[in-house]
Formats: C-alpha cells, structure tokens, sequence
C-alpha cells in the first residue's frame, strides 16, 4: 500500500473528533482522552483526523516537507487508540494512513536524526537500543537453556531488544527462562545469535527492515524445529504475529505472547502457584499486545467510492477494531495468583492509554513519553493499586522511570515476575 491508497480516507473523515476520546458510555469525563498526542498538544493536528488532514495537503500539494511535518507525523506512539475508536462507527483507517505517511517521508529521503541513529544500530549490530552487537545473550548465563539453532527445541523464547540489552529487565527474561523449564517445556534461545524483530522499525516508517528481519527469524526458528515463538516483549509478539502476516512473511508456527503461554501451563496443572503474594494490582494493556495485539486480517479487492461518506468493498472487508487482541491472558494469569486483588484502571482494554514508549516516540521526544508514562502512572495511582504490572518491557521501562521521578506509591512489575514469587 502507499499513501495515496487512503486518500478516499482522508476525504472521508468528518472530523468529528472520536478519534480523541474513548466512547463516553464507558468512562467519565476525567479519563476520556485515550490519544497521548492530543492530550498533550490539545491542537487538532495531533489528532488521527489531524493528520488525515494534513496527508490530504500533502497530497494535494498545499504542504510539502519540512521540520514541522516531521515533528507532527513522529510525536505520536502509533498507539492504534484513535484507530479503534474510529471503528466505533466508521470505516477510515487512521493508523495505517499514518504509517504509510512516514514511510514516504522516509523514501523522501526525510528522517529524525535520533531515528536515523536507532536504524543505524539495527543494520549494524541487530538491536534497535543502540547497543554493540556482542553479549546479547549474556542474560541468560547459567539458566541451562538450549542453543538455538546449533540444538532443536519444541518452544523458543525471543526476549527481544530492550530485555536482552537492559541489564535492569535481566530479570525478568531470567525469570521467564526458570518458569518454563520448571513446568517442563522444552526451551531454547538464540542467545548472542538472536536478532530484532524489526517491528519497531516499521512503526518508524522502514519497512523493508521488517522484512529484511523477518526472512532471517524465520531461518533461525526453521532450523532449530521451533513450533512455537514465545516472547516476552508485546512489540515482538505484534511484529511475528501480526506484522509478518501483513507484508507476507507470516511464520509457519504458533506465536504465543508469555503470559498466555503461562496461563495455559497453570490451566493444565503443569505450574502450581501456592505462594501467596498479598497485592492489589492494576493492569496496564500494552498497546501491541491489546488493541494491536489482534490478528491480521488479509483483504484483496477494490474500493468504490459512492458518495463523499462512503465507499464500497468488494468483497466485503473485515475490519481490525481491536476486539482480539490479548487482554484475558494476562487478567486471568493475575488472577491465579494467591493474594493478588486485581483493581483495573479506567481506561482498559481496547481503550488503554498508551505507556508512551512507541512509534519512536521514547527515542526522539522523550519528554513526550515521559509526560505519557506520566498520566498511565497518575491514574495507575488513583485505582490505589499497590502494584502496576504490565506485559512488555518497553512499557515497563517507561512506567518504572516515571514511578521514580514522581515518588509514587506504587510498585512496577512485569506479570511473570509476580508468577516467580508464586511459585
């Protein structure tokens, strides 16, 4: 697709604002905003139907590049909010409208230095956290796991970037190897040899990268016998399960996000958690894991447009609204859990608020991601949580920085760690 594909989008969007607020049978007034951009920019051009309008003058060619466009497109995390929300009711396809729009700018020849800097790292050295290619597996040291590919195992487990590199999320890679040998699965890791995703990449408008790495996993799990690709980070999970189905790369085995895995493993009574940890827990959904998290949904066909509001599918087309992606997982596993009380948040679920981390937001305006991880940690507070767990380093990452500027009375986690001390 290019971004003249959605030009009928463009047009088509009444600028009714849906795309800022979750719908109002679901939350009050306080916690309505589910986009971080508009939140904190309060103009109408940092809406999803902001930028429609502004990929409609460039198009027409009433705006052309420059720093301001740039600085537009790029402070948004891709969250998918005002997606969804769009598809309340519509059919218009904000997200996709603006990857397509940074992946022209990046054929324009026109990029983010600090974006630039973190594809650099990608082509050098296989990590998008700006690190040297060597001691990537070096969390795993003494945790007895196969070698991928050089040994076959049944499951692999890809920590991804951000756990592989920061040596703070050791731990939780650590504990997620010792769960599952524990319930018997039969592991492995790449280690050193394991390689990005490339997810992050195509949310920064590169998408050959996405492909590039896709083709490369997917020698690496074919020659180890992988049947199925468990990953701890929800940006991975949304690159091998959905991404790589969309640009044609889909992996011939199971992805499985961890906390479902895990979950599964204690349904069947392969993982007994007896220790009881006394907690009251809130939820944060990962944007890649919930509302990203839902299965690709492959669509080949034309589009008539019939009047200024609408437009045709032949055959028929099947939106992505969100409504399957990963959120029982995670509850449940909470949920099993002795002690564990789980307290939700207002804004769940499909209409999470983002923890700020994505769409290159975290490498170029990271006063924007703290501000975002920010207003998550505030309302995260407000349940009277004591604990915030979440499913995906990046956020974790994001929310634990801005736990510790704040002050705040609340303990951040990922879920599989609360499932070591269960066990």
């Amino acid at each position: 697709m290019a971004l003249e594909d959605y030009e009928a989008d463009m047009t088509r969007c009444s600028r009714c604002s849906d795309c800022k607020f979750a719908p109002a049978s679901q939350l009050d007034e306080d916690r309505a905003e589910i986009c971080p951009s508009i939140a904190k920019y309060g103009f109408h051009s940092y809406s999803g139907g902001g930028r429609l309008v502004a990929g409609l003058s460039f198009l027409s060619g009433r705006v052309e590049h420059s720093p301001s466009l740039l600085n537009l497109l790029y402070q948004c995390q891709l969250c998918g909010a005002c997606d969804i929300a769009c598809k309340k009711d519509r059919e218009l396809e904000p997200l996709e409208t603006m990857i397509e729009f940074r992946a022209r700018c990046v054929r324009d020849g026109q990029t983010l230095p600090a974006l630039e800097r973190v594809i650099q790292s990608l082509d050098r050295s296989d990590n998008m956290v700006v690190c040297p290619r060597e001691g990537r597996g070096e969390w795993a040291k003494g945790l007895g796991a196969k070698d991928l590919p050089t040994e076959k195992a049944e499951v692999a487990y890809h920590a991804g970037c951000r756990l592989s590199y920061d040596r703070a999320q050791w731990k939780i890679a650590r504990a997620t190897i010792e769960v599952l040998k524990r319930a018997g699965v039969d592991v492995g890791i790449a280690g050193d040899g394991e390689i990005c995703c490339g997810g992050r990449a195509y949310e920064m408008g590169y998408p050959d990268r996405l492909e590039r790495q896709a083709e490369r996993i997917r020698e690496i799990f074919e020659r180890a016998g992988v049947k199925t690709l468990v990953t701890s980070c929800a940006h991975c999970f949304h690159a091998f399960e959905v991404l790589y189905h969309k640009v044609g790369r889909k992996l011939d085995l199971e992805v499985v996000h961890v906390t479902d895995f895990v979950n599964r493993l204690v349904a069947e009574g392969r993982l007994t958690l007896t220790n009881e940890v006394p907690l009251d827990v809130t939820y944060h959904d990962p944007c890649h894991l919930g509302r990203l998290g839902e299965p690709w949904i492959p669509w080949e066909g034309t589009e008539k447009k019939v009047l200024q509001q609408l437009v045709l599918h032949d055959p028929p087309k099947t939106f992505r609204r969100g409504t399957h992606g990963v959120y029982r997982p995670p509850r449940e596993l909470l949920g099993r859990i002795p002690g564990v009380r789980l307290v939700e948040m207002k804004r769940k679920e499909a209409y999470s608020f983002c923890c700020g981390s994505g769409g290159g937001v975290r490498e170029a305006f990271p006063d924007f991601a703290r501000w975002a991880a920010g207003e998550r940690l505030d309302e995260a507070t407000e349940t009277g949580a004591e604990a915030l767990a979440s499913a995906c380093p990046w956020c974790i990452a994001g929310l634990e920085d801005s736990a510790r500027a704040k002050g705040a009375p609340v303990e951040v986690y990922d879920v599989i760690e609360l499932v070591g001390r269960a066990l």
